[in-house]
This record gives C-alpha cells, sequence and structure tokens, in this order.
C-alpha cells in the first residue's frame, strides 16, 4: 500500500482529530458579540488539548457552518485562513483542513496554509440534505494543479452523511472506480452523521475492493470500537468521541482523547 500515510504522520493507524471551529461570519449561529477573537481562542484551546492528548494529526473545519453549503461564500475560507494564521504557530503535528461541502474552497484553503491534506466530496451523484450533489472531480484536480497545489493529499469520502448515492451501483464498484478513475490518496468511509458510528461491514467491503488505497473510518469511532474500527481501517477521523461528554458542539475534553490515544498505542 502506498506509504505517504506512514511517512506523514510517523505512526501505523493515525488518528486524525477534528478542530472543530466555532460558527463563522454568515453563518445563522455565528456570535457576533463574541466575535473572531472568541473563534481563535476556542480554536487554539482546542488544539491544545488535541496535542496535549497525543493525536497524530489534526484538521481545521467549520463543522458550525450549518446548514452546509456546496459552495461556501468566500467569507467562510478566508475567515479560516484568518483563524488557522493566528494559531499555527502552536501547531505540531500534520495538519489539513476541511471546508464543508466546497471542494475547490478546501484546495484554496490548503495551498493559503500549507496544509497537508484535505477531506472532501470530491466524486459521484447524491441525492442529500443540500439538494443534488454531483462535484466535478476533474476540474477540482486541474484546479489544484493550477495552484500548483499537488502536494496536498486528497482524503475522498464516497459515502457522505445526509445522501444517497444515485444509480444503485454497489459501494465496491463506486470503490474501485473512485480508484481508477481518480487516483485518490485515501478514501473515506462515513456513516450518517458526524458521530454515527460507520459500519464495519462498509468499511470492509471497501478495504477489500481497494487493498492498496488507504481507507479510513470518517465517523463514529470511540473508545468502545476503535479496536473492531482499526482492525480494518488504516485510520481514522476522530471529533465528536473527544468532545466533553462526546457531545460534538463541547470543547475537546483532553482526558477523552487521552483514554482513547492509550487505546491506540495499545492496538497498534
Amino acid at each position: 500500500m502506498n506509504s505517504w500515510v506512514n511517512e506523514l504522520f510517523g505512526v501505523k493507524k493515525p488518528v486524525i482529530a477534528m478542530c472543530h471551529f466555532q460558527a463563522l461570519p454568515g453563518d445563522r449561529d455565528y456570535d457576533e458579540k463574541r466575535g473572531i477573537d472568541w473563534i481563535i481562542e476556542s480554536a487554539r484551546a482546542d488544539l491544545k488539548a488535541l496535542q496535549d492528548g497525543g493525536v497524530d494529526g489534526v484538521m481545521f473545519s467549520n463543522e458550525r457552518s450549518m446548514p452546509w453549503m456546496t459552495k461556501v461564500e468566500q467569507i467562510i475560507p478566508t475567515t479560516m485562513a484568518f483563524v488557522i494564521g493566528q494559531i499555527l504557530g502552536d501547531v505540531r503535528i500534520p495538519y489539513g483542513v476541511n471546508v464543508i461541502w466546497d471542494p475547490t474552497a478546501c484546495i484554496d484553503l490548503a495551498v493559503a496554509t500549507k496544509a497537508s491534506f484535505v477531506r472532501e466530496i470530491f466524486t459521484g451523484a447524491y441525492a442529500s440534505d443540500f439538494g443534488l450533489w454531483a462535484p466535478n472531480c476533474g476540474e477540482i484536480v486541474r484546479h489544484q494543479r493550477a495552484l500548483n497545489g499537488q502536494n496536498v493529499k486528497l482524503f475522498f469520502n464516497i459515502t457522505p452523511e445526509a445522501a444517497v448515492y444515485l444509480g444503485g451501483r454497489d459501494l465496491a464498484s463506486v470503490a474501485r472506480s473512485t480508484v481508477f478513475n481518480n487516483s485518490p490518496d485515501a478514501i473515506c468511509v462515513s456513516g450518517m452523521t458526524a458521530g454515527m458510528e460507520t459500519s464495519l461491514q462498509d468499511l470492509t467491503v471497501v478495504k477489500d475492493a481497494i487493498p492498496q488505497t488507504p481507507v479510513f473510518a470518517n465517523t463514529g469511532v470511540r473508545l468502545e470500537n476503535v479496536q473492531s474500527q482499526l482492525a480494518v481501517a488504516d485510520g481514522c477521523i476522530t471529533g465528536t468521541t473527544f468532545k466533553r461528554d462526546g457531545y460534538i458542539w463541547n470543547e475537546v475534553d483532553v482526558n477523552r482523547v487521552r483514554a482513547f490515544m492509550d487505546k491506540v498505542k495499545e492496538i497498534r
């Protein structure tokens, strides 16, 4: 299998932790009174807790920009770039970005902030809570190349949250054709929403179909299931379980992070 995962993160089966930004300017839940300074300090505190807890990588995301958009307004990646710039001096581990759900904005933000990877919906056609969803991967990767961003690793989510694949193809064939046609750096397999457990059956189907491509469990990995998830997956992207009381919008609890990472180290 492609060794870039081990080279970037320095471990087998890396844990990439989500650093969820507070709602941003223009978002429904943006807090005008606390403003951008509060977004920065919240992100800085969560980043510290994640790193102190021992995660292998971090991904900055506008998780609270709900309802999500498939093409975001410019204020979203602009503010994200500013926030990342303010806390970048504190980052000690590999980092990526995720502008939900706009792949072009992801690439732009990654290049601007020197991020190593992005996670997005790059391929397929879906019926979703956000309407019909059909990104043009050819345009996206050419945009990436035009920005000289070809070193940014692309995590393709092929089971997007709150969406169903149109066309009736089975998951194994989707995984195989995605790899053949698009050469993703990694594939993500998700549950229906953030925090919902990734189906172990789906993970197994995808990993068996594309054994040479890194496959990540993308949602719902927690202390109770991380052993079974990482028995199949090549790593995981984790957010909700690290929050106080396991609630997605709470702050990161460093003790929950440490307990999770202690378990992962046993598994490795």
